[in-house]
């Protein structure tokens, strides 16, 4: 079986260092043999979560085609930004109307058993690592299973390594980044 791992960063900005961030990881998860889709949130608008608007309109469009393509996928890499410490609105708002089940869907189908890689990239001095702590606990309270560390990985001053075109300068940090990408395609495929 051919490890299917879905990409995609917690920022919807022009120009996201965690967009380009993903990229390198999805390119060592292809490395390993994996078939990634790499996706931007920006393209799965939705309110914020409520339960009176579930109630009355149901999950909106966009999350149900989300809710679709993580279906036939395995695996997860996510890049984050940290805002104040924490996760993004962005990526906390998707989360909550994915966790929602559809009629005959198993409670969070969307996340139950997936293998999921964290990053991050930040211009400061911390790459987001305080954002993806919280994000970790979120994903493994609804059964993601998040590698740990050496697996989890921030990028400090990122507006310095990683350019327009999402390269990554430094050797020893690309590597690192694509090994988280490498590493989720590995254990979906013992896993199998």
């Amino acid at each position: 079986m051919t490890p299917r791992i879905l990409a995609f960063s917690g920022s919807a900005r022009t120009g996201s260092l965690n967009q380009r961030l993903v990229a390198v990881a999805a390119e060592g998860a292809r490395k390993a043999g994996a078939e990634v889709t790499l996706i931007s949130l920006r393209d799965f608008p939705a309110p914020i979560y409520d339960g009176d608007l579930e109630e009355a309109s149901g999950l909106p469009e966009s999350i149900k085609k989300l809710k679709a393509l993580m279906a036939v996928h395995q695996g997860l890499l996510i890049a984050c930004p940290e805002y104040n410490s924490s996760i993004t609105p962005l990526l906390k708002n998707v989360i909550d109307w994915l966790s929602r089940p559809q009629p005959n869907e198993a409670p969070l189908a969307s996340f139950d058993g997936k293998v999921c890689g964290l990053l991050g990239a930040s211009a400061g001095a911390f790459g987001g690592l305080r954002g993806l702590f919280h994000v970790r606990d979120i994903l493994q309270n609804i059964r993601v299973t998040v590698l740990p560390d050496p697996y989890l990985v921030a990028v400090a001053r990122a507006d310095q390594h990683l350019d327009e075109e999402g390269t990554i300068k430094d050797e020893r940090m690309r590597g690192a980044v694509e090994n988280v990408g490498r590493r989720v395609a590995t254990v979906i495929a013992r896993l199998a």
